[in-house]
């Protein structure tokens, strides 16, 4: 991949470095949050120590997934990217439904194709030191998902192929397009210019579910898509409730 063809190809106005290999490109951008001035994406052909929610890692090769991040600052404080993990699956959605690949959204950060996990979304945040959050987003998308790797994880994922055909440049350029265009829209409006949008890709809308922390039943209920500010609605016996997003899980009801 060559950073300057994406940034050519690309109408975001933000820098881009290609890296073919590092441990984890969220913390690389983390760790250059303070000096950044100007959003930066890093791409690593290459992770070795790729995150995903909840410390867990992320398993990805270059020739299999595209792995990525993006550092943009935001004027408020972090309650104010309330939603952001959510705005940025429904960007990813609506640039891969634009390349040709149907997705679905699962509360609160997975792209999911056909039902299995086509991309996780990894959202960090670190004070800038003039004022404002920098929020590193990282993104691990599927290509090919090869029968070996889909063991190792112990469950199934998803692979688009056909985006696997494309020439890397040109599909990285697409991608941050869209994010870009996504984060100043939520700089401008919050979640509330995303959240109809979320709903019509919900995955699991209409169907019983529950919240598990830690492997033990919080909540259960129909899942009833979210509100403008990112929290799942539950139908439950008792009503309607709200979940915040935390490290907690989200399964349809066996």
């Amino acid at each position: 991949m060559n950073a300057d063809r994406i940034a050519s190809l690309s109408h975001a106005g933000v820098r881009v470095e290609v890296v073919p290999e590092t441990g984890s490109t969220n913390a690389d951008l983390l760790a250059r949050a303070a000096q950044l001035s100007e959003p930066l994406l890093l791409v690593a052909e290459h992770q070795s120590a790729g995150r995903g929610r909840a410390g867990r890692s992320w398993l990805s090769s270059s020739e299999n997934s595209l792995t990525f991040s993006l550092a943009w600052k935001f004027d408020g404080g972090p309650s104010a990217l309330a939603g952001l993990p959510l705005a940025i699956g429904v960007a990813l959605g609506d640039a891969l439904a634009a390349l040709g690949v149907q997705v679905q959204l699962k509360w609160p950060n997975d792209v999911l194709k056909d039902g299995a996990k086509l991309a996780g979304i990894l959202i960090e945040t670190q004070s800038a030191p003039n004022g404002g959050t920098w929020a590193v987003i990282g993104i691990g998308l599927n290509l090919i998902m090869p029968d070996e790797v889909e063991a190792r994880l112990g469950r199934s994922a998803a692979g688009a192929p056909w985006l696997a055909r494309m020439e890397r440049d040109v599909l990285m350029a697409a991608l941050l397009d869209a994010l870009a265009d996504a984060l100043r829209l939520f700089a401008r409006q919050g979640f509330a210019a995303f959240s109809a949008r979320w709903n019509l890709r919900h995955a699991w809308q209409g169907q019983l579910v529950v919240i598990l922390d830690n492997g033990q039943v919080l909540q259960e209920g129909l899942a009833a898509g979210v509100d403008d500010t990112g929290r799942l609605l539950l139908d439950t016996v008792e009503g309607r409730t709200t979940v915040l997003a935390g490290d907690v899980s989200l399964r349809v009801k066996e």
